[in-house]
């Protein structure tokens, strides 16, 4: 059913339409119509053509603009329902016709998750090209929203404390291999090298493989799990308890170095804020792979 906006609508154009005089020229006929509009004949409109500024000469740009306002009365139905994100209700009222994609950027301004960011559950995972009708959400259903802001993916890092940074700004002053720093000789002696680790080969570049690069371990000893989605520039980092979805241009640096005693293998940090502290370590990633993982994610990758 059509709604009161777009009966206006469809009257001023039919009348407007109907009143146009051999003598009167096209772009006198549109400016009219689109006085009219700005006098109220179109509620939804009439903010819109208030702000628009158009040429007098330009009968062409009249006519676009005039039916450019004609088409944003047609707002569509809306919905109102509840979006649920870390145990947060956010009351939401969006056009039956957006999609899941345009919900998620909506989203991201009232929960800071960024829209790349965020799975968004009903009845299972939605899909982003879905429009709410084609979902069947109704008024009061339940969305519910799963990611992380980059607060989030941040503190992954486990921030270090006070001592671990003075140590490290000592160990960098002295030059030491980053694996024999205290910070980090401590996590490899206590880990060792995982059973499961993908075999290394020194001094060789080859290109990131098909697979995910598996077998590696963060600072607290938990299994990393690195899959490349060149497609969608991200990087996906993936440990036991959760996979966060990085976009490459949010991480600033990657930095790495060989394992002193093992150098077809290096540690390797993903920076994931504008300062150290904020580097998530990953422990026996196989030095073949290195130059390719610091060439996609900063950006310089290509097809081999």
């Amino acid at each position: 059913m059509a709604s009161n906006d777009d009966q206006s609508c469809g009257s001023i154009l039919e009348q407007t339409t109907d009143s146009i005089s051999p003598t009167e020229s096209p772009t006198e006929n549109v400016s009219q119509n689109a006085s009219v509009l700005e006098e109220g004949g179109c509620g939804t409109c009439s903010s819109q053509s208030a702000d628009t500024d158009t040429p007098a000469d330009s009968g062409g740009d009249n006519g676009n603009a005039a039916s450019a306002q004609l088409e944003n009365c047609d707002i569509g139905e809306t919905v109102t329902f509840t979006v649920i994100y870390n145990k947060q209700k956010y009351d939401v009222e969006f056009g039956l016709n957006k999609t899941i994609l345009d919900l998620k950027k909506h989203v991201q301004t009232l929960t800071g998750v960024p829209s790349t960011m965020q799975k968004i559950m009903f009845k299972g995972m939605a899909k982003d090209d879905v429009t709410l009708q084609d979902l069947k959400v109704v008024k009061g259903s339940k969305l519910m929203v799963v990611g992380s802001t980059m607060n989030d993916v941040l503190q992954v890092t486990n921030t270090p404390t006070t001592k671990e940074l003075q140590e490290e700004d000592k160990a960098t002053t002295s030059k030491e291999p980053l694996s024999q720093q205290k910070q980090h000789k401590k996590v490899l002696d206590k880990y060792g090298k995982p059973d499961d680790v993908v075999p290394g080969v020194k001094n060789k570049k080859e290109p990131l493989p098909p697979a995910p690069l598996t077998g590696m371990y963060n600072k607290a000893g938990g299994k990393v799990r690195l899959t490349f989605k060149l497609e969608l520039d991200q990087l996906w980092l993936g440990t036991k308890e959760r996979t966060e979805k990085l976009p490459m241009n949010s991480i600033k640096a990657v930095v790495s170095e060989p394992i002193v005693g093992h150098e077809e293998y290096h540690m390797l940090a993903l920076q994931l804020g504008p300062t150290e502290a904020s580097r998530y370590w990953i422990y026996w990633v196989p030095s073949q792979y290195v130059d390719a993982i610091k060439d996609t994610v900063l950006g310089k990758w290509q097809l081999f």
